[in-house]
Parts: C-alpha cells; sequence; structure tokens
C-alpha cells in the first residue's frame, strides 16, 4: 500500500495536502490537515472529498483530518467494481492501515454511511467513535415512515445498468445543481465547490462510476442485514439528520446500537456539512472530543437549533 507524493488543488483549503494512496486495488485521493487523533471524513453523491471544507479546518485544530474522495469519485481511481458497501468499508479500511493510522473516529454521510457503518461493526478496535448522516441502512427496520411514498425518484433511475449516464452525458452540471440546490434548501454553494463537483461527475465514465453506488445497493442491504444479525454495533455512535431523512437513520440504529444519541438539525438540507456547517460542528466536536472518556447515553436527543438563523 504505497502514499503517492502530495499534489496541489486550487481549491484546498489553507495547508490542506492532498495525496494519492493505493489501497484494495485503487488508488483513492486525500485530503490530509492537521495533527492529533484521526477524524476519516466518507462523502456521498454528487460530492468529492470537498464537501467537507467548512468543517475540515476547525476539526483540524485537534484531530488529523482524513478526507479522501471515494472509490471512482474526484480524482480516484474510476474503477470498474467494488462499489458496495463492504468493499467501499474495505477500501476505507486500507487508508486508515496505509496512513498508520490505528484508531479513529469514522463520519459517513449519504452513501459514506454505510461502508461508515460496516466499517464500525467489523472492527471496533479501529473505530473510536462512529458518525453517520442523513441517509439509510439497507432494509433495516425503522425507514418505513421515510419510505412510505416509495424510495427517492433518483435511486430508480440511477439503478437502470447505462441509462442514466446515456440520458445526462452533457447534461451534468444542471443534474449536480439540481441536487445541490435541493439539499441546500435553494440556498446553494460555494460556485468554486459546485464547479468542482460538476468536473467531478462529467463525462460518462464519471457518472458510471456514480451510479455504480445505486447499482450496488442490493449488495449493500445484504451486507449490513448480515452483519446485524451476526452482531451489535458497539461502539459510541451519533446519528445527525435534518431533510429529507430526518430521523430514518436513528430509528434504524436504535435496536442495533448499544450506545447511540440522535439529532436533527433544523432547517438544514441533505448536504449537512456544507449547508450548515456551525450546526454540525456543533455536534461534532464535544462527540469526537480527543478527551472524551464517556460513552453516550442512549437516548433520543431534541433537535439542534440552526446556529446560522439568528446571525
Amino acid at each position: 500500500m504505497a502514499i503517492g507524493s502530495p499534489v496541489s488543488s486550487p481549491l484546498q483549503p489553507r495547508s490542506v495536502e492532498l495525496r494519492r494512496v493505493a489501497v484494495n486495488g485503487v488508488e483513492l485521493n486525500v485530503a490530509l490537515l492537521g495533527e492529533g487523533p484521526a477524524v476519516l471524513l466518507l462523502h456521498g453523491f454528487p460530492h468529492t472529498w470537498q464537501l467537507w471544507t467548512r468543517v475540515m479546518g476547525p476539526l483540524a485544530e485537534r484531530h488529523r483530518v482524513i478526507a479522501p474522495d471515494m472509490r471512482g469519485a474526484g480524482a480516484s481511481t474510476r474503477a470498474v467494481d467494488g462499489y458496495d458497501a463492504g468493499t467501499l468499508a474495505c477500501d476505507a479500511e486500507a487508508l486508515l492501515e496505509a496512513l498508520g493510522v490505528r484508531s479513529a473516529d469514522v463520519v459517513g454521510i449519504d452513501a459514506g454511511t454505510p461502508p461508515a457503518f460496516l466499517l464500525a461493526m467489523r472492527r471496533p478496535d479501529l473505530v473510536r467513535r462512529l458518525v453517520v448522516m442523513e441517509s439509510l441502512l439497507g432494509g433495516l427496520p425503522g425507514a418505513e415512515e421515510f419510505l412510505a411514498q416509495g424510495a427517492p425518484w433518483w435511486f430508480g433511475f440511477h439503478a437502470v445498468p447505462g441509462l442514466a449516464e446515456t440520458v445526462l452525458t452533457g447534461h451534468e452540471a444542471q443534474y449536480v445543481d439540481w441536487f445541490l440546490g435541493t439539499g441546500s434548501l435553494g440556498e446553494g454553494v460555494d460556485p468554486a465547490v459546485r464547479d468542482a463537483f460538476v468536473r467531478a461527475y462529467t463525462g460518462t465514465d464519471a457518472l458510471r462510476c456514480a451510479f455504480s453506488y445505486y447499482r450496488a445497493l442490493p449488495t449493500s442491504s445484504e451486507q449490513i442485514a448480515e452483519a446485524v444479525d451476526g452482531g451489535r454495533l458497539t461502539v459510541p455512535t451519533m446519528a445527525v439528520g435534518a431533510h429529507p431523512v430526518g430521523r430514518a437513520l436513528e430509528r434504524q440504529l436504535r435496536p442495533v446500537a448499544d450506545h447511540l444519541v440522535g439529532h436533527v438539525i433544523e432547517e438544514c438540507g441533505h448536504i449537512i456539512p456544507l449547508h450548515r456547517p456551525e450546526g454540525l460542528l456543533r455536534l461534532l466536536e464535544p462527540f469526537l472530543a480527543p478527551e472524551s472518556g464517556s460513552e453516550p447515553r442512549s437516548a433520543k436527543t431534541p433537535s439542534v437549533p440552526d446556529p446560522d438563523k439568528h446571525r
């Protein structure tokens, strides 16, 4: 597992180092910032590591922040396969090993949540604390209310092999903009980050990789079910919801997690780290505090007011 030399990015936050790290048959583009206990950040769709640009700096004051482009995304290898949650969890585990990390907090959002969950289930010795956001975990009970009208429309569209990339090639910017607008409740995101996302998902092969995550969902769901059948989530865990997932993920985790707290950030869209970074940091910083030795109590926590609302 080789670690390549640093490369530069015009969008990287101050002092961020980008490296290419060879793991599990692919090369991951990885953003690194800060020193201290490690925290691994796993993004979703249509994102890259730059999803975390507004929270990396504050986290890096106490942590070594590790934010990869996941397999097939951004500047990482556009692999033929391996987009199921189990393989992605292996990617994350191998990345930590390649970087010499023996213990890490793991934070996942959207498509980054299932591999983060599986990594914590498989390697509680490696994952100190787990934070998962705005996603569902396969078919685990608890999301029935959220799914009452069926899964979001794009899940079916993305799942048909070859269809979505054929339709969308040449219209990637409009498609990414729709997700960013919806995910920020119409407020939008930093233009530089938006442009980086558009570039990352432009071209038939880039889209094919993105939609492979959806095409692997049946396999990922089976892997999650098997993990739960064989054990419990023993690491301290926090589930964070916004719009539209809310508390559905927390409800899925409640029966299988030994130590769980749940929060909903009010007036916040799906892309929490870009839309309400201050609200997210107010939850992450105390939960991930390196000196924190207490276990979170297993209870529902009230919604968190939006810190930007009264500015």
